[in-house]
């Protein structure tokens, strides 16, 4: 059963922005924390950013001052605002729960439940 559902993915040119969203539900929008990541053609997944209570957030250092994570309660939506896209940020990006600390560093292992992502492509 899919938990989390993504969407705002698609095809943009350089320099492009793309707003992704991540519909979690009621009980999954209000854990703790919640993360982006992002698995490129030929790469490990990675952790894009964090988003924790009260609003403290984490960022990868390439989506530092390009990316903006946001969570809206009221519709239960995690974002990830994309600005200056480049063509390496072309991936499927996927959110994820988080159960443990709510750090970049370890996001990975503590991530619980998934959506199923969506693409990016910049070119």
């Amino acid at each position: 059963q899919v938990q989390l559902v993504e969407s705002g993915g698609g095809s943009v040119q350089v320099g492009g922005s793309l707003k992704l969203s991540c519909y979690a539900g009621y009980e999954h929008s209000r854990r703790y924390c919640m993360a982006w990541f992002r698995q490129g053609p030929g790469k490990e997944r990675e952790g894009v950013a964090t988003i924790g209570d009260p609003g403290t957030t984490t960022y990868t250092d390439s989506a530092k001052g390009r990316f903006t994570i946001s969570k809206d309660n009221a519709k239960d939506t995690l974002y990830l605002q994309m600005t200056g896209l480049k063509p390496g940020d072309t991936a499927m990006y996927l959110c994820a729960t988080i159960s443990g600390p709510c750090s970049l560093a370890v996001a990975a292992l503590w991530a619980d439940y998934w959506g199923q992502g969506t693409q990016v492509t910049v070119s």
